[in-house]
């Protein structure tokens, strides 16, 4: 169960998808953390290790194999409770795809686009009103009234994406999930996005769950960050922990593939090899600090060593 400081909590969170009667992939396979009130929490890791479905789980698009979600303390994980809360979490719970382009509709205007969630949750009724909300979004994103009939097809990416950006803060959300955001986007408009998203956390004050692969972006805007492998979470801790003081093998690995801006140090830095063939099925999760904790998949004397 989550305490009264979390507005978000997963616990034991499974998802499974059966191939065939001989085939399961275990996608998700006993993920635990939790988002505090206001607070950015970073998840990481490799293609492939789980991310992208723990936040299709959390939303709901997947039903969870097993484990809990709890949202605002509520279950959310269970249908019943979700069916009876559905309003509450379609206002309070939004997500940013990392495709733009398909997560708009192209029959739609910008207009539509983000005044849609207005119009269905029935937060506004006056049109005035809701054309005052069209307007402060579009400036808070870094667009203006020149979009509005604008359909994403005639948009740039980094555009598509603020409009993405504008239509999850049209209902005030108490909590965003942003599903690798600017992984399709060029470099420069990507630091542009990344502080926006940091402008508009510090403004308005919601949760922000952030699934990215560069841990340069990591570093520059999370509280915490979790590390993913083959559907389970590695380490976790305070950013400035697990950036300094790493103790997991594949967190080590991953920190010291980071590019660094120096040419000098780029050509004389050893890569950490994690070698897989060490670790252990069978393992828990033990806490280093009140805040910081590895899972322990490896030999108890190779562990003592990295502590």
């Amino acid at each position: 169960m989550m305490n009264s400081e979390s507005i978000l909590s997963v616990s034991n969170l499974q998802q499974h998808f059966q191939i065939n009667k001989d085939l399961t992939i275990k996608a998700v396979n006993g993920v635990d953390f939790e988002v505090k009130k206001g607070e950015v929490v970073g998840l990481v890791g490799e293609t492939g290790s789980g991310k992208s479905t723990v936040a299709r789980t959390i939303m709901g698009i997947y039903p969870a194999t097993a484990g809990e979600v709890y949202f605002k303390g509520n279950l959310i994980s269970d249908k019943g409770v979700y069916r009876k809360n559905k309003g509450d979490i379609n206002k309070n719970m939004q997500i940013i795809f990392q495709d733009s382009a398909a997560a708009l509709n192209p029959r739609m205007t910008v207009e539509e686009i983000i005044t849609e969630p207005i119009v269905v949750n029935k937060l506004m009724q006056d049109k005035n009103e809701i054309q005052k909300k069209l307007d402060t979004l579009l400036i808070e994103v870094g667009l203006d009234h020149t979009f509005k009939k604008k359909y994403p097809t005639e948009i740039s990416g980094g555009q598509r994406q603020r409009v993405a950006i504008a239509r999850c803060l049209s209902t005030s959300p108490d909590l965003i999930i942003a599903d690798e955001p600017i992984a399709s986007l060029d470099v420069s408009i990507q630091a542009q996005i990344i502080t926006l998203f940091q402008r508009l956390q510090r403004e308005h004050g919601f949760s922000f769950l952030l699934i990215a692969h560069d841990l340069s972006i990591i570093k520059f805007i999370c509280d915490k960050v979790a590390v993913m492998l083959h559907g389970k979470i590695m380490e976790i801790g305070p950013t400035e922990e697990i950036f300094t003081r790493p103790a997991h093998p594949y967190t080590q690995s991953l920190l010291s593939a980071v590019l660094v801006p120096d040419p000098l140090y780029e050509r004389n830095k050893i890569l950490i090899d994690y070698d897989e063939r060490s670790a252990i099925e069978e393992a828990e999760m033990v806490e280093l600090s009140p805040k910081h904790r590895v899972f322990n998949n490896f030999p108890s004397l190779v562990l003592q060593k990295l502590y």
